[in-house]
């Protein structure tokens, strides 16, 4: 039974309900060690903090910065700032200095919670530059604070401050004051084109949206839900607390790249990620098959095959298997599918809801085929994360991302843009007050700028409006398909589609270094760098021929004719990439001007 109140008090009004189940599993920064607090135990640490925040003189409705990677703190953060009516302003861990010190300066940050000592040292070096900043507050007590630095404090000195609850009736008129009008969070998004923008998320959308979710999301009191992408990411942060007001026992990973290993040791039953995360398990375990003896490589082929008739052919379009196809699907399930399954962590698979990029349709088959129910899903940070998403026992189509959940209106405006109405909505972004008049229609409709269309119900994206190019012949190209196309690869790590006011389609690919050198080896090339592996003529004949079969399905004028290698990832640090890691193509295309041009010279 779903919880679904004001966020101010939704912890303690599940601690009476749950008492000493376990709500929360973790770890301390640097720790391998797992911990667990109870219901009981996360309301009494959340009174604490807000009593904290009361005794360093937060007002209503002050904007409050944390700029950390996932913690236990971070939660308590969260939940005891909505106690006593701020606003959170999450930024990202990976954030760099200039965007924080915008983000602070913007939102007019005093108080801001960072991680680790990356994090610490950033925020200390831009603390001259924020006028309003006053305090910096650390949940890592590892971190070595600067000598000259009198404005930090640890996480644990802060929490001292609120002991014994001195301010609990101050804390109580707030729950009592609290309203759904209220602004909860402000969430700065690192768009594609470098701009950044406050969106705007109220208590009001957090409670249609859960409303709306919990009749089309089943996680329930017995899920164990990993919490795997940034809670910055409206995506994690909606579902992350959609999973708490129904009582889900939450594991907070807090370094992502130790997620294989997490899942290993914990086996959710639940979680939320992107498609490159599929992506890269189908591609691992397709790897597997390839290098399989020929007995064990028919096998596999053998159930993926029935996998695929039985749960996409029939399950997926509401039919039931016939009963012969039902004991053969039994038989690969416990001797195939259970050992791929046990190999991620997946004992226990209960649903995964995936968005944020385009999922391919052949990664989407796979995952469903071995018997994993990924929930594919739409949304927005403007719409507190899910428009759409498929429903779990329900039918479903591989390419779609599902059926608009209760309450949102979807309606298909001019170049067939997705807008978008409802209670689950923002308001605006923040100070932003042309671009928000701009970004709704005259029935008040979000221009989201996705094109799609709706077909049964059931919502298509068919490209982002913006990121459509036109070659010099005239053509459209949507990149972002070409490109999930590619990534299903096992030696495409990563890909930027270059087409744009061009003659024809070009690529910049960076390679899995790992699974090249071992081609390399295997194939007796000799290259004593990233860069020589790249150059190697029998190395880009072979990602051709590999470009040229994943193709096959493309018209003639949206195939990459021309790519390059490069032996260096995408990156954060030099702007080709956003905190979500979406590709900045504007930045790519002038960071590779030379290469690019080179493959376009007559």
């Amino acid at each position: 039974m779903q919880t679904n109140c004001h966020l101010s008090v939704l912890v303690h009004e599940q601690a009476k309900k749950y008492g000493e189940k376990v709500v929360l599993t973790y770890r301390d920064f640097g720790s391998k060690e797992w911990k667990s607090i109870s219901w009981n135990t996360f309301s009494h640490i959340v009174k604490q903090v807000s009593n904290a925040l009361l005794n360093v003189g937060v007002g209503v409705q002050e904007n409050i910065g944390v700029f950390s990677q996932n913690a236990v703190q971070y939660m308590f953060t969260d939940f005891g700032a909505f106690g006593v009516r701020a606003v959170t302003v999450p930024f990202y861990a990976t954030s760099s200095e200039e965007q924080i010190r915008f983000m602070i300066s913007d939102a007019e940050v005093r108080l801001l919670f960072v991680g680790e000592q990356e994090q610490y040292d950033k925020a200390h070096r831009v603390f001259p530059q924020c006028p309003t900043l006053e305090r910096i507050i650390i949940y890592d007590r590892g971190v070595t604070i600067h000598p000259n630095d009198a404005n930090a404090i640890y996480f644990d000195d802060f929490l001292k401050l609120g002991e014994n609850f001195p301010r609990q009736t101050e804390v109580e008129k707030r729950y009592a004051d609290a309203s759904f009008d209220d602004i909860c969070n402000i969430l700065y998004t690192s768009g594609t084109t470098g701009d950044s923008k406050g969106v705007i998320l109220s208590y009001s959308q957090y409670y249609a949206a859960f409303e709306a979710n919990h009749r089309s999301v089943p996680v329930g009191e017995d899920d164990v839900v990993m919490n795997f992408l940034p809670y910055t990411h409206v995506f994690e942060r909606g579902w992350a607390i959609l999973c708490l007001t129904e009582g889900a026992h939450l594991v907070i990973n807090t370094y992502p790249k130790e997620i294989q290993e997490t899942m290993r040791q914990i086996h959710p039953t639940c979680m939320s990620s992107v498609p490159r995360f599929w992506e890269k398990v189908y591609v691992g375990v397709k790897a597997k098959i390839d290098d399989a003896s020929g007995v064990k490589r028919a096998l596999f082929k053998k159930a993926l095959s029935v996998g695929r008739r039985h749960n996409i052919e029939y399950l997926s379009h509401g039919k039931r298997p016939p009963i012969h196809l039902q004991l053969e699907y039994a038989f690969y399930n416990k001797a195939v599918f259970s050992l791929i399954r046990k190999q991620l962590g997946l004992e226990n698979a209960h649903f995964f809801p995936t968005a944020g990029a385009t999922v391919s349709p052949e990664v989407e088959e796979f995952i469903h085929s071995i018997g994993i129910n990924m929930m594919v899903g739409y949304g927005l940070t403007e719409s507190l994360a899910t428009v759409s998403n498929d429903h779990l026992g329900e039918p479903y189509t591989i390419g779609s991302v599902g059926r608009p959940i209760f309450s949102v209106q979807v309606k298909i405006g001019e170049n067939e843009e997705i807008l978008l109405k409802g209670p689950t909505i923002t308001r605006g972004y923040y100070k932003r007050e042309a671009l928000t008049k701009a970004s709704f229609d005259e029935e008040g409709f979000f221009r989201t700028g996705d094109a799609g269309y709706m077909s049964n119900g059931e919502l298509f994206l068919k490209e982002r409006i913006k990121d459509l190019f036109k070659t010099s012949n005239g053509k459209y190209i949507a990149p972002q398909l070409i490109e999930s196309k590619l990534l299903v690869d096992k030696f495409v790590e990563q890909i930027a589609v270059i087409a744009d006011q061009r003659k024809f389609v070009s690529a910049l690919i960076v390679p899995n270094f790992a699974m090249l050198e071992e081609y390399a080896a295997d194939n007796g090339i000799k290259a004593g760098s990233n860069e020589e592996l790249c150059k190697h003529p029998r190395i880009i004949k072979m990602m051709q021929e590999r470009m040229d079969t994943l193709q096959q399905g493309l018209a003639s004028y949206e195939r990459i004719k021309k790519f390059v290698l490069l032996p260096n990832m995408f990156s954060m640090e030099k702007g080709e990439l956003t905190n979500t890691l979406k590709i900045r193509r504007n930045v790519l295309v002038k960071n590779y001007a030379a290469e690019i041009d080179e493959m376009y010279k007559e």
